[in-house]
């Protein structure tokens, strides 16, 4: 078992996140001696999306950016023996795979050993019929898009362990991109849960990137960070008993101390005792935090328990169509004339819809879908002001009334209103549940086994 500590460092936190950053990470990695380049590029709804780009176009379905993302560090990630390990082969790891295998090419550069994890879509007949008896009502009549369960380390360690250096899967949790490399480095017991409660919450730190260098974490005059436009991606870095140090890439701004590690640590934790991954229970109750030096953090006090006897799956669903338009007031009465708008548009399109509608510059960011709040408080005489009004409707036809109403204001009054946008878009709707782990059929595939 090698006792060498494992450096892993993230350069993505979601679909859409910076695609610089993969540059700073692999010059550090490469720098200490190498170790593992993780992207994390997934949300709950971003595999629906990417379902629906697939059946557009078969050769779609993974992460848009994923040239960007590659292109930059493929070459150096090579030479300096920096395996790569992403789940931005979202709706479809085989042609993310491939179109890498391509960029090399193209790059003049030995086509890498790239493994494909499978098995996360949930679209057998007996997987869908599961997913009908454990969700009910909830799932009935609906037009499912895609169902895709969390899927652990074990696929991203095997393949790793076969000489994998890029690993490419879809919906995996996002901890398990880290704790796969720490399995294959390490070589622990699969059951060994210490060790994997520990380097789970490792991933746990990197997989929102910049949230835990200070960029989430920076409140001016209240949480400063330096040079947070430069902002470094993490780098953590993992010891053979799971033990971590959270650092990141070097000559980069942001920080890393104990406020920003204790933020992340507990960001969307529900029970700190009770941490659910597919791979292991992390239990972080006991968690303490040491400031090593600069921009260097240690975590202790980690351990782990027996996996969840099953898995989680998300069921993405047509929702029908979100209609949002926007109209700009300010000046005189400008606050008023935005109610008055919002009530002429409501008292037009009748109980048929529900509208949000939202004052931007005065009450625009809490949960006020009924109105409730808009209603209570009083005019506050904001005179520069952007009223935004949105709603559903499972046809599209009925969806664009709302659009056309918001446009017409431009002349229907109230008085001055001007800078009308509108945006109409398919609407996805999310239920989840957990299945028993058996019921999903997970592996991976080197790129050379999978037929063209």
């Amino acid at each position: 078992m090698p006792q060498s500590p494992l450096l892993i460092g993230c350069a993505s936190g979601f679909s859409g996140d910076r695609s610089d950053g993969a540059a700073a990470v692999v010059r550090t990695l490469a720098a200490r001696g190498g170790g593992t380049l993780i992207f994390e590029t997934l949300a709950e709804r971003t595999l629906a999306l990417a379902q629906l780009a697939r059946n557009d176009d078969p050769a779609r379905g993974y992460e848009p950016l994923l040239d960007e993302l590659i292109s930059p560090v493929l070459a150096d990630c090579l030479r300096h023996g920096i395996n790569i390990v992403s789940n931005f082969g979202a709706a479809n790891p085989e042609a993310a795979a491939r179109r890498i295998a391509a960029i090399a090419q193209q790059q003049g550069l030995p086509v890498p050993r790239i493994a494909v994890v499978h098995g996360d879509a949930l679209s057998t007949p007996a997987q869908r019929a599961l997913l009908q008896e454990r969700l009910g009502a909830s799932l009935a009549g609906q037009d499912v898009v895609s169902a895709t369960a969390y899927l652990g380390a074990t696929e991203i360690a095997q393949a790793l362990a076969a000489g994998a250096q890029i690993v490419v899967a879809g919906r995996v949790a996002d901890p398990s991109l880290t704790l796969g490399p720490a399995l294959a480095h390490f070589g622990w017991d699969a059951n060994d849960w210490p060790r994997l409660g520990r380097a789970t919450m490792a991933g746990h730190m990197l997989e929102c990137g910049l949230q835990v260098t200070g960029g989430y974490f920076c409140v001016p005059g209240l949480k400063d960070v330096p040079d947070v436009h430069a902002a470094g991606f993490p780098i953590a870095e993992i010891q053979a008993d799971g033990e971590f140090v959270v650092g990141k890439a070097d000559d980069t701004g942001g920080a890393v101390d104990a406020r920003t590690v204790k933020e992340q640590l507990l960001y969307e934790v529900h029970d700190p005792a009770r941490y659910l991954t597919p791979d292991v229970v992390a239990d972080l109750s006991q968690a303490h935090v040491v400031e090593l030096g600069a921009n260097r953090v240690a975590v202790h006090g980690i351990t782990g328990h027996a996996r969840p006897a099953e898995l989680k799956v998300n069921v993405c669903y047509r929702g029908g169509w979100l209609a949002e338009a926007e109209i700009s007031y300010a000046g005189v009465q400008a606050e008023a004339r935005a109610r008055l708008a919002a009530d002429i548009v409501q008292k037009r399109l009748g109980s048929a819809f529900k509208l949000r509608a939202d004052l931007i510059g005065a009450i625009s960011i809490l949960g006020d879908d009924a109105g409730e709040m808009r209603r209570a408080l009083p005019d506050s005489h904001a005179r520069d002001l952007r009223l935004r009004l949105a709603g559903e409707h499972a046809d599209r036809t009925q969806a664009e009334r709302i659009l056309r109403e918001v446009t017409a204001l431009y002349t229907c009054g109230p008085a001055g209103g001007g800078g009308v946008r509108t945006a109409l878009r398919p609407r996805l709707n999310m239920v989840s549940c957990t299945i028993p782990r058996e019921a999903v059929q997970s592996g991976w595939n080197f790129l050379e086994a999978i037929a063209p």
